[in-house]
């Protein structure tokens, strides 16, 4: 089981279903995805800033964090 598979399985279901009954708890699930995504882009924002590092290896994380983050702006 891949890490993405683990973490959707911990958090729930998140698509709505068209019943009251069951949507609710969709929902929170929903919240609870988003707080998530919000706090690991956070993180990968932190790590962006290092990507005019003179050092190679702080570098290289910085530039792979910012690409990923101007792609994510793209996507959106």
């Amino acid at each position: 089981m891949e890490l993405k598979e683990i973490v959707l399985k911990l958090v729930g279901n998140i698509n709505p279903a068209g019943d009251a009954s069951r949507d609710g708890e969709r929902f929170e699930n929903l919240v609870t995805l988003c707080d998530l995504v919000e706090d690991l882009v956070h993180k990968i924002k932190y790590v962006s800033r290092s990507k005019s590092s003179y050092e190679s290896s702080v570098n290289k994380a910085g530039t792979h964090a910012d690409k990923f983050l101007k792609s994510l702006k793209e996507e959106l």
